[in-house]
């Protein structure tokens, strides 16, 4: 009989423990289910495992998972025997290459011409596109002959050392007379000069040259100082030394 008494009372002791536990879990599971919004439901414990009841199903993985995280639950599943929402698998690898911009169908720039022809054609192109201007009558440029003599500077300084540059100032003759006309010419050759100096052309490379006709240059198209920028500009001739 004593040890009868003693089997019944250990399983009473055991059970109560159980019961505690569960009432425990089954506490802490609807606190953390309440702190995160989930206040439907149900949660009943055997053991330690976790049965969730009448939960709607947009929210029955996310109560389980929930559950499943409480400290002392070993397993959860919602009524009928569904358990807790699975992590999504990681995705295959892709077998379509990365996507790659097109290659760009401008052309690379071609390199800067090295012979004397090149050169030169290079610098006629240059000056027929935006001419090295001066204001009537004076040796001041104007701010887009100053541009173009500044763009054509890098050609020139930095070609091959052998050439050198022979500039002639443009000017038509006019009323001080042919004197005062290439006085006026050199000194427009001599700004530009100053200028691709400052630019860093070789100074030793630059040859200033007069002349008090406008009408014999490669560019020539008028033949007043005043009548237009044919005859207020500067031409460059590529020498080979």
């Amino acid at each position: 009989m004593a040890v009868v008494v003693t089997a019944l009372l250990a399983g009473l002791v055991t059970w109560l423990q159980g019961s505690g536990i569960q009432d425990d879990l089954a506490a802490r599971s609807r606190s953390a289910l309440d702190a995160a919004g989930l206040r439907g439901g149900e949660v009943k414990f055997s053991g330690r495992q976790a049965t969730l009841e009448g939960f709607p199903a947009e929210e029955a993985g996310r109560a389980l998972g929930i559950v499943q995280g409480v400290d002392g639950v070993e397993s959860a599943q919602a009524s009928g025997g569904a358990g807790p929402v699975q992590s999504a698998p990681s995705p295959e690898p892709s077998t379509t290459p990365p996507f790659s911009p097109p290659p760009s169908s401008s052309a690379p720039p071609s390199a800067p011409p090295t012979d004397r022809d090149g050169i030169q054609a290079e610098v006629d192109r240059k000056l027929a596109a935006a001419p090295i201007t001066f204001e009537p009558d004076t040796a001041k440029l104007t701010d887009e002959g100053e541009q173009a003599a500044r763009d054509l500077a890098p050609l020139l300084r930095d070609a091959p050392d052998n050439f050198r540059y022979r500039l002639v100032g443009r000017v038509a003759d006019g009323p001080g007379g042919r004197s005062a006309a290439l006085k006026l010419s050199r000194n427009r050759a001599l700004t530009v000069i100053r200028l691709l100096i400052r630019e860093d052309v070789p100074p030793d490379r630059l040859l200033a040259v007069a002349s008090a006709s406008g009408s014999d240059g490669s560019n020539s198209s008028d033949s007043s100082d005043n009548g237009g920028d044919s005859d207020r500009r500067v031409e460059i001739t590529v020498e080979q030394r």
